[in-house]
């Protein structure tokens, strides 16, 4: 019988994605391939630690093995590497350790570089043919990057070294492995030979890069975003990084639609840029515009050199400038051919509907106040390689305007701020600054005006959701059931690492309480996040290419491929939603989390993040598409105002999510931390209601981010406690809560109900949208005993130590001391105990153990290592004399979560406990 779970194609799958990630933007006098049995000394610290991926949920992902840059070079025994150099390394990092910083965040973006001297450098380059230079950088989570040595700049001494290196080498080729670009002035100034941006590529990330170095695989790479000269280049720099309030006045002009519009000659690299180790040709063929369905084009794509390879078209517009004022060029369409040998060629076809070239009017300018519109005038359409080389593939004209699409003001800004526009001056574009368009419709009212209506409550009838599915029963009848109480409940999400779900995982939902159980509601289960699944009790699972590398594939077959594994994945650990993937613009490079984050394009990230949910879906599981919406700094992210003008809103910041939506079917979406206008996203009616779905015809769940606030109206105080306002705009699950029924949060909503500030029926239809999706689910199936034979395969599939961890002891800690049973305890070699403590409050907290060998030699020494989630608590160890029973008090870090994990691991055999007792120290 075939297997469909096969781990190894899954490493192939993302070995080969990482690969066409690789942008490589510099190849000088042919120093790629490497040739072999080519002679090639390693420089740089990052050698010695290959980032995986960022930090933070997007990267906590416990992978089996992590092949690195250096060790795939090593192990392919293509080439003969300086060991001198890399012994030099060695010693370095022997007296200059990797600093991984202590908690949350606090990872450094940089490593200490190794200074070079002359001796060493010269020796190298004696005795080698070539050099490669790798440069690291990490980042993530509630920290942004910064125009500083160390993050998007180099350091001193990375320039330094770098520059000693490509003086002393005829090539040298540096590697860039980082989460998003960085800084490239560099580049003329050290005049390295190659440059590739080989990213942050999973735990198969090394064997990529390796492919591409030798030429297994030919860089078809194209950058996702444009590099600038200079970090003040970016319109957006001006407006970022501000603990309060960023007015996003270059409005719809981000990324490559400022410079292509404004500053073209700032462009060190423009979107969509790379090179390969083949030459094309694209040659335009068949040009067509219909009235009703928009532009189709034909275009050829030859290989004129000499080594097979694959290349991108990329598709833009140019719109007339008309009274809104447009950007330069906006893509609309790309592809990627398949592996086209020398002298091969393909057509590819592309269909760009009228929709994805209007332009939305936010102020009535034209005559259409909240529409999309096609404004009068010529439209060229341009097709190539990149933004800047692409060239005319035809035209059409419109003698008068059209409205494409007519929608509703929504989430309009309510503070007065100016925005960039284009306007026509001689032959070209000068920049000006106009009035934002402010809010004239209140959200408020428009939810009074629109209140759902459900069924009357009519208590227990004895339907099932299994009956649901079944047709027995409507949705509507089976949730009259529910209390108010069951329905409140229902909107709290539990975590993290509930015990009533796939051990260390972020979230259960949906019947989460005994009573809401009672009904035949299964719990559903979500884990973070875009780079792989992340289990905090140390179960393993596949490290994915970061989102910025997957974007530079242009692959949507890649990024289905790719997910459809990480779809398995999930169900093989009864997961039934990936918390990814991320989908925020890169309005900035310092944004910290861009590495999760695909683009500065809406459209290229909508497609892809398209392709994604189609490889989940295929095997019933889903991702949460994330953070909806303006999600694009990391500094003081629960209370930044975004400001920005509906149609940027619109044109920029939710258009990925409308593709993705549209295209993608997209099921379940996270909300983000903080406000855009003045109202937190998770509270605002225009954004999950009006927008998410009227317009766009979503029908899943919306989920706040971890701790979200809410409020009442724009500018208004937001507040952790605030879930009413979140259920009102239909914000579905309030995430997290380590306990529903308790309320642990002390969030409003039993007193809000019992006020009238949220409704019975409001409460209902967020029921139904979490029903709805949990019907979707493998928890549902599993639930009602449907074990499929995909199912019983991928259960099988579970390593025996993976499997170990899942089977931990569930205990509740609720008193001010707790002492766990020791016989239970397994004490042999090699062996693991975990132990799942539920704490209903915030608390500090010691471990103490009491034990002492157990008829051992005098000599021997018997090591216990204790974890608490993943984290080394410490490390004790005991020798064969002592005999008598010793007592150990060891601090354990405070308990936030509700659930955690303390671990006890054996190296060694021959320890007895007397007792461990975890004991409350202080209320928090």
């Amino acid at each position: 019988m075939s297997k469909t779970w096969d781990i190894e194609k899954f490493k192939l799958a993302a070995r080969s994605a990482a690969a066409e990630g690789i942008v490589m933007l510099e190849n000088k006098d042919g120093a790629l391939p490497l040739e072999k049995n080519e002679k090639i000394a390693v420089f740089g610290r990052a050698q010695m630690n290959y980032y995986k991926s960022g930090t933070g949920s997007g990267g906590m992902v416990n992978a089996r093995y992590v092949v690195g840059i250096y060790e795939a070079l090593e192990a392919s025994g293509k080439f003969k590497i300086n060991k001198d150099v890399r012994k030099a390394y060695e010693d370095f990092v022997k007296e200059n350790p990797y600093e991984s910083g202590f908690g949350w965040a606090s990872e450094p973006w940089f490593q200490k570089e190794m200074p070079l001297t002359d001796a060493l450098v010269k020796k190298a380059a004696a005795d080698s043919d070539k050099a490669i230079f790798i440069i690291g950088r990490t980042a993530g989570e509630d920290q942004d990057n910064k125009a500083t040595e160390g993050s998007y700049l180099l350091t001193k001494e990375e320039s330094k070294a770098l520059s000693k290196v490509c003086k002393a080498f005829k090539q040298t080729i540096v590697l860039l492995n980082v989460g998003n670009i960085i800084d490239m002035k560099w580049v003329k100034e050290c005049k390295p030979s190659a440059v590739l941006y080989v990213w942050q590529g999973g735990q198969e990330g090394g064997n990529a890069v390796l492919d591409v170095l030798c030429g297994d695989v030919n860089p078809s790479g194209k950058l996702s975003d444009t590099i600038a000269s200079d970090i003040n280049d970016y319109a957006s720099t001006e407006n970022f990084g501000s603990d309060k309030q960023n007015f996003q006045a270059e409005d719809i002009y981000v990324g490559y639609r400022y410079f292509e519009t404004f500053d073209k000659e700032k462009v060190l690299y423009p979107f969509g840029y790379g090179l390969s180790y083949t030459s094309f040709d694209i040659a335009l063929g068949d040009f067509s515009f219909d009235k009703k369905e928009g532009v189709t084009l034909e275009v050829l794509v030859s290989n004129t050199g000499d080594r097979a390879g694959k290349e991108v078209v990329q598709v833009y517009f140019e719109a007339p400038n008309g009274k809104l004022g447009k950007a330069k060029r906006v893509l609309c369409g790309f592809a990627k051919t398949d592996v086209l040998k020398p002298g091969q060629c393909q057509k590819l076809e592309f269909d760009v509907p009228k929709y994805w070239m209007a332009s939305y009017d936010d102020g009535g300018v034209t005559g259409h106040k909240s529409s999309y519109v096609l404004e009068e005038g010529k439209y060229t359409v341009y097709a190539g390689s990149d933004v800047r080389s692409a060239e005319v593939a035809g035209e059409f004209s419109l003698d008068k305007l059209e409205v494409v699409c007519e929608c509703e003001e929504a989430y309009a800004p309510v503070d007065k701020f100016k925005r960039l526009k284009a306007e026509v001056s001689g032959k070209g574009v000068k920049k000006v600054y106009e009035d934002v368009p402010l809010r004239t419709l209140d959200p408020n009212k428009k939810r009074k005006d629109r209140l759902p209506k459900a069924l009357k409550y009519t208590g227990d009838k004895g339907y099932k959701l299994v009956d649901v599915a079944n047709k027995k029963v409507s949705l509507d009848k089976f949730i009259a059931q529910l209390s108010d109480r069951d329905l409140v409940t229902m909107m709290r999400g539990e975590g993290m690492c509930s015990p009533k779900v796939t051990a260390g995982i972020a979230g259960a939902y949906g019947g989460v309480t005994d009573s809401l159980s009672k009904f035949g509601i299964p719990v559903g289960g979500c884990s973070d996040g875009p780079s792989g699944i992340r289990m905090d009790c140390g179960t393993h699972a596949f490290s994915l290419p970061n989102g910025t590398c997957l974007a530079c594939t242009f692959n949507e077959d890649i990024n289905e491929e790719l997910f459809g594994w990480e779809g398995l994945e999930l169900r093989k650990f009864r997961i039934d939603a990936l918390l990814g993937p991320g989908m925020n613009i890169h309005r900035s490079p310092l944004n910290g989390r861009n590495f999760e984050y695909f683009s500065e394009d809406p459209f290229l990230t909508g497609k892809l993040v398209s392709a994604q949910l189609r490889g989940m879906h295929k095997y019933g599981v889903t991702g949460v598409i994330k953070h909806f919406a303006g999600n694009t700094q990391e500094t003081n992210r629960h209370n930044v105002n975004n400001v920005v003008s509906e149609r940027a809103l619109r044109e920029i910041y939710l258009k990925g999510f409308e593709i993705a939506v549209r295209e993608g079917g997209a099921r379940a979406v996270m909300s983000t931390y903080g406000p855009v206008n003045g109202l937190w996203t998770a509270s605002s009616y225009d954004l999950l209601t009006t927008i998410l779905r009227g317009e766009w015809g979503f029908d899943g769940i919306v989920m706040t981010d971890w701790w979200a606030m809410g409020n009442d109206e724009a500018n208004g105080k937001g507040s952790y406690a605030n879930v009413a306002a979140q259920v009102r705009a239909q914000n579905d699950l309030n995430m997290v809560n380590s306990s529903a029924e308790e309320n642990s949060n002390k969030d409003n909503l039993d007193d809000a109900i019992e006020k009238g500030l949220v409704t019975r029926d409001e409460l209902a239809r967020c029921a139904g949208n979490i029903l709805r999706f949990l019907l979707k689910t493998p928890a549902f199936e599993h639930l009602i005993g449907k074990e499929s034979a995909l199912d019983k395969e991928l259960k099988a599939a579970i390593d025996e130590d993976d499997a170990s961890l899942q089977d931990m002891i569930k205990v509740k800690f609720d008193k001010k001391e707790l002492s766990l049973d020791t016989k239970l305890i397994n004490t042999e070699k090699g062996e693991t105990t975990v132990f799942l403590l539920s704490t209903p409050t915030k608390c500090e907290m010691d471990v103490e153990l009491v034990l002492r060998a157990d008829n051992q030699p005098d000599v021997a020494q018997l090591p216990l290592s204790i974890f608490q989630d993943r984290q080394l608590i410490k490390t004790i160890t005991l020798t064969g004399m002592d005999k008598e029973w010793k007592k150990f008090r060891i601090k354990l870090a405070p308990s936030f979560l509700g659930n955690f994990y303390l671990k006890f691991y054996f190296a060694q055999s021959g320890l007895v406990f007397d007792s461990v007792k975890v004991i409350k120290t202080k209320e928090m």
